[in-house]
């Protein structure tokens, strides 16, 4: 079997080369690491790997991580498409400021992110001072991951999803309204259909973003194991120990189950496109 036969139609030749070089690329900048990984966790055997991700410390840092960033992936797919619609469909002063300030999680290194959230939300911070007076303890619980979390994933999903809500042409909405349907069946039928694809894609992307999140978490977290103490850093207090082999496995579990959830989000996008007749 040909391998032109895989090929689109393009005015622009090239296919073979274009494919062999992307592969090339993929292979040495993503496969090849991960296969080391898996290479250097297979000294120990899936027995001992098992062993290792048993132990109700990884259990419970596992826990934290995929939980709580799986929890904040959600929140920002609500926070996500209130804030891309506001941006998208509304003039109003300071919105290229907003608009602007959405990428800030992107470009702000982590760990300064990490210490403002803490300074913020510390028991004598802004916030966490009344929050403190109303029983709320943000910091160094496993509620302050989960604001640190939905800070830096926001801008993926508004950022997935505002594009759309540009290109979905208001009088179509209007025109909906002429035939009677309610605002909610205007929503559910004409907005929200086209909408879901790129939803999705939001979610993902702050999903993954969440579950390797370390520099943000770590100074808001107080790291206190069975606590609130998450998975990447449990492996960096792994290698301190020189603990080679617990850490690799701990990499490794992490990267099975990102890897199936990941899976798992992408047919469901490609089904969802196929079911609204993108594709």
């Amino acid at each position: 079997m040909r391998i032109d036969r895989f090929a689109r139609p393009s005015p622009l030749p090239g296919f073979g080369p274009a494919l062999g070089a992307a592969l090339s690329w993929l292979g040495l900048i993503v496969l090849l690491p991960l296969a080391a990984l898996v290479a250097r966790a297979a000294e120990v055997g899936l027995s001992g790997v098992l062993a290792i991700a048993a132990q109700p410390r990884v259990l419970a840092a596992l826990q934290t991580s995929f939980g709580l960033s799986f929890a904040a992936a959600v929140v920002n797919v609500f926070l996500g498409l209130v804030v891309a619609w506001v941006l998208a469909r509304y003039e109003f002063p300071g919105r290229r400021f907003l608009d602007a300030a959405v990428d800030l999680p992107f470009a702000l290194p982590t760990a300064v992110a990490g210490i403002a959230l803490s300074a913020l939300y510390a028991p004598n911070g802004w916030l966490g001072a009344p929050l403190g007076a109303l029983g709320v303890k943000v910091a160094y619980t496993p509620l302050g991951i989960f604001i640190a979390l939905v800070f830096i994933g926001l801008p993926f999903m508004v950022r997935s999803v505002q594009p759309i809500i540009e290109e979905i042409d208001a009088e179509i909405e209007e025109a909906s309204a002429t035939l009677g349907a309610t605002r909610a069946t205007t929503l559910n039928r004409v907005v929200l259909p086209p909408l879901l694809p790129a939803a999705l894609t939001g979610f993902t992307l702050a999903l993954a973003r969440a579950i390797g999140e370390y520099g943000s978490v770590i100074f808001i977290a107080g790291n206190l194991p069975y606590v609130s103490e998450i998975a990447p850093l449990l492996i960096v207090v792994k290698l301190d120990e020189f603990d080679y082999a617990g850490a690799t496995a701990i990499a490794c579990v992490m990267l099975a189950i990102s890897f199936a959830l990941l899976l798992a989000i992408n047919l469901l996008q490609a089904w969802a496109r196929r079911r609204l007749g993108h594709v």
